[in-house]
């Protein structure tokens, strides 16, 4: 592939909050004196030395095997290496966030034993991979460049840095990071690879290819399940449910505990209208791999079939589960804020949403989050140029289309309200049980275009953010907050404070309070009794 073609990719996880999935990473100083495992830790090892997914019952193994090893070699800085990165890979198998704790003092007390600064590039992807698991992206990016610096040569530092640049919103970082592993590494991991970056450049036919590439070229049932329940996905995201139903049934016959492909199976059943089968399994994946994020869809589902009590339990297991994987240092704010825009308290989404923001966690994923806790609040002039900052970065997603859309339909904007609302449908016609039908609704209700055409020819024209200058935009975003943190203050006096402690202004602000567009960003007409964005910061991301 061309190195243009990668320049702005954006290597990005379903809704924009997942746990790494891949593999140990940590193939490279598992141990010098003889400490080779056999059996299934030995498979898992290989699997890691390919980059590829260990079977659930062969990482079990690993980590055993290390525990061992440890104990009788404490100064064996490989295997604690091996055995922090596989608790890594362990926590994103279960959901088990306690092991995150146990990840990091292994990958350090590898470092203790052998630092950096001799050769240690095995520990420092292994904070790498557990920094990007817990959504800490700079953290995450930070080691990654600590392991670069090292070892230039080592494939395995730059899917830690491909995702935490991602996470930050760094798609050029990104893209950089994905040439290079391309030109150290190939097979079916990074085939894999190059399908997110296609999909996320809108190029959904070479990402098919290329994903049904990875699952053809799989050597292992691990990998294969992995590699189709990535075309699984992709499926889905096109709106060809019965497609990605398949591919999810096919990568469970390969590996029964593949629970994130079973929870594919049950988001295709019940676009299928097979709602029954889809709560079933929703209950299990909540039972082996309780996730924030799976507890909002099951919740969603009981709430589109109008079990109120279900619903409101799975609703009540979103806080219950951030709340824990907080306590072990996860990064929940994302899903918290996309519960809180449709389901509780819309001012308190956009409360986390400026935390992320601040951070400096500026992807699509939180753009989008934004834009829609912007208009829950009742702010959609503020929300819209954070709604076209999430769609102008080639990502089709119908749930990105649609909240733009719903914003342009509140301020007026009918044609392109049209436009986008019909794009979400069309991208996947039943890409939420409960945001579909509102669609449909809207789309209705908007109605046909007048007859005789536009009266502007030319319409409104390209978004300018997508024309490759996000970064301006992140960084016009950042002087915008940095011009709000006074007023903020004063316009707290409620005593509102959003997520990281910072005062923040209530969802109820006067219409003058207004997040700062993204530059290149069209700024929002002001109303007569409004001031201009820049000068009102009360919920522009700081």
């Amino acid at each position: 592939m061309r190195r243009e073609t990668l320049k702005n990719a954006a290597v990005s996880t379903l809704v924009g909050a997942t746990l790494v999935t891949g593999a140990v990473l940590l193939a490279p100083g598992w141990g010098e004196d003889g400490g080779a495992p056999a059996g299934p830790a030995a498979r898992a090892l290989a699997a890691a030395g390919a980059g590829a997914p260990a079977a659930p019952a062969d990482l079990k193994a690993l980590i055993s095997d290390r525990e061992d090893r440890v104990r009788a070699r404490p100064e064996d800085a490989g295997a604690w290496a091996v055995l922090g990165a596989a608790y890594v890979e362990r926590a994103a198998q279960t959901g088990d966030f306690a092991l995150y704790p146990k990840a990091d003092r292994a990958l350090r007390r590898s470092l203790e034993v052998r630092p950096a600064a001799k050769g240690n590039v095995a520990a420092l992807v292994g904070l790498g991979s557990l920094a990007n698991a817990r959504h800490d992206w700079a953290a995450g990016r930070t080691w990654g460049e600590k392991a670069r610096e090292l070892d230039r040569k080592s494939w395995a530092v730059y899917p830690v840095l491909v995702d935490a640049n991602n996470g930050l919103g760094d798609h050029g970082a990104a893209g950089k990071a994905m040439d290079t592993l391309q030109e150290l590494a190939s097979g079916p991991q990074v085939k894999g690879r190059e399908a997110l970056v296609y999909r996320d450049k809108g190029w959904r036919e070479d990402a098919a290819a290329l994903a049904y590439d990875a699952a053809l070229t799989s050597s292992t049932r691990a990998e294969k399940a992995a590699a189709l329940g990535r075309q699984g996905e992709l499926a889905w995201e096109r709106g060809e449910a019965a497609e990605a139903l398949e591919h999810h049934e096919a990568a469970l016959e390969e590996d029964p505990e593949a629970r994130r492909a079973l929870a594919g199976r049950a988001r295709a059943l019940a676009a299928l209208g097979r709602t029954g089968e889809a709560q079933r399994d929703w209950r299990t994946v909540l039972e082996e791999l309780p996730l924030a994020e799976y507890a909002l869809e099951a919740g969603e589902l009981d709430d589109a079939l109008g079990l109120d009590g279900d619903a409101g339990t799975r609703y009540s297991q979103v806080r219950t589960l951030v709340a824990g994987a907080r306590e072990h240092g996860v990064d929940g704010d994302l899903v918290l804020a996309r519960y809180e825009a449709d389901h509780g308290d819309p001012a308190a989404a956009v409360r986390l949403l400026q935390g992320e923001w601040r951070q400096g966690h500026r992807s699509a994923h939180v753009a989008d989050a934004m834009g829609w806790a912007l208009y829950r609040a009742g702010r959609a002039e503020d929300a819209l140029p954070f709604a076209k900052l999430a769609t102008g970065q080639g990502l089709r997603s119908a749930l990105f289309s649609y909240h733009r859309g719903e914003i342009e339909r509140k301020l007026g904007s009918y044609g392109p309200a049209r436009r986008h609302i019909g794009e979400a449908l069309r991208t996947n016609p039943d890409f939420s049980p409960l945001l579909a039908p509102a669609a449909r609704e809207a789309l209705e209700d908007l109605g046909e275009p007048a007859a005789g055409g536009p009266s502007d020819l030319w319409g409104d024209g390209p978004d300018e953010i997508t024309r490759g200058d996000e970064g301006e935009a992140a960084e016009a975003a950042e002087e915008g907050a940095e011009d709000a943190s006074g007023s903020a203050s004063a316009s707290a006096g409620a005593g509102a404070r959003d997520a990281s402690g910072s005062p923040s202004a209530p969802a109820s602000a006067s219409a003058g309070a207004g997040a700062s567009p993204p530059a290149g960003a069209p700024a929002p007409r002001p109303r007569p009794e409004s001031a201009s964005p820049s000068q009102t910061p009360s919920t522009g991301p700081r």
